[in-house]
């Protein structure tokens, strides 16, 4: 184990993303995903200007000013697991600013371009660094593979039979990030939570809708979409974050994770969900000063469905205009 103070075992270690987490588990330790802790709390608006007040700037993304009003919440969290490559492009400056604060800042990079031997180097330098052995982590990797294998079937309830809402999908296959940052709890939830919905009537008739780019940030969305009557049967970067693909090893596994690496990845994992789950439409989310709003342009030449791009900013219920625009997009697909 690390010889650092905040790294024993039953500590908790913040992620700025999904990461290898088989690894923080193996370590003994409890994984926090920040954006979650962030964006479940009442105050997450009032979270984003504090940030702002302590002296990050408007033009910047919401959910970095979230990470950072959530950890001066949190002063339990002493470590951050930074992925300051791959993920957001200000994460490198965030983990700087943590550590002139006294924070722990363990650096991740997802490779680019996409390469197994440097993935492979990041994760055993993660495992030296938490102290952890490769046999302690494919242990995990073992015991996580039935509760995935439990995500990927609440998505097909989802996409085949309808027995699961668009808003139950997201928020499970949010969690597995970190599973709530309580891995014994959350796999029996899971299991019953699965038992409930197989009992449950199918769902069929309804818009099919698909979500790509970063989870929104809209706090009534959900509902919203209810009242048109359309089902979200796919979600891309959550459905990423539960590891929805069988892998030989841990390396093969976050090498297949789409989120962290170049466009074409997730244009091919796009275009299969397209034609498999038989989309009406994808709803292209875009976070206001994210630079992923850049992609937006290459989805709609290479996609072969009807897109329509909604741009969020801060954790507020839908502006009118968004509103105005889903339900005449959603109407548009109705047969």
């Amino acid at each position: 184990m690390s010889s650092s103070r905040l790294l024993v075992p039953g500590a908790r270690v913040g992620l700025t993303t999904t990461i290898p987490v088989e690894v923080v588990l193996a370590a003994g330790l409890i994984p926090v995903d920040l954006n979650n802790l962030f964006i479940a709390s009442p105050e997450a608006l009032a979270m984003v200007s504090r940030a702002e007040a302590a002296g990050f700037p408007r033009t910047l993304c919401a959910w970095i000013k979230g990470i950072y009003a959530a950890l001066q919440d949190h002063p339990e969290i002493g470590a951050v697991i930074a992925a300051c490559q791959g993920d957001c492009s200000n994460t490198q400056a965030l983990g700087e600013i943590l550590e002139s604060q006294g924070r722990e800042v363990i650096h991740f990079k997802f490779p680019y371009p996409r390469e197994r031997e440097p993935l492979a180097r990041e994760i055993a330098a993660l495992m030296a660094r938490l102290g952890v052995t490769p046999e302690a982590v494919a242990r995990v990797r073992e015991r996580l593979a039935p509760l995935r294998r439990q995500l990927r079937r609440l998505d097909r309830l989802t996409w085949e039979t309808g027995q699961v809402s668009g808003q139950e999908n997201f928020l499970w296959l949010i969690e597995s990030s970190d599973f709530a940052s309580d891995l014994d709890a959350y796999e029996p939830r899971l299991t019953a939570f699965l038992k409930e919905a197989q009992a449950r009537p199918g769902a069929n008739g309804r818009v099919r809708l698909g979500f790509a780019g970063i989870p929104p940030i809209f706090t009534d969305l959900w509902d919203y979409l209810e009242d048109l009557n359309a089902a979200v049967v796919f979600h891309e970067f959550p459905r990423q974050f539960s590891m929805p693909y069988e892998s030989p090893d841990l390396v093969d596994q976050y090498l297949r994770y789409t989120y962290p690496y170049d466009i074409q990845g997730r244009l091919a994992d796009l275009k299969e969900a397209v034609a498999t789950r038989r989309l009406d439409g994808l709803v292209h989310y875009t976070q206001s000063f994210c630079f992923r709003q850049m992609f937006d342009q290459i989805l709609r030449d290479h996609l072969n469905v009807p897109i329509l791009t909604i741009e969020g900013d801060r954790p507020t219920k839908l502006d009118s205009r968004s509103r105005m625009r889903l339900e005449a997009f959603t109407d548009v697909l109705r047969p």
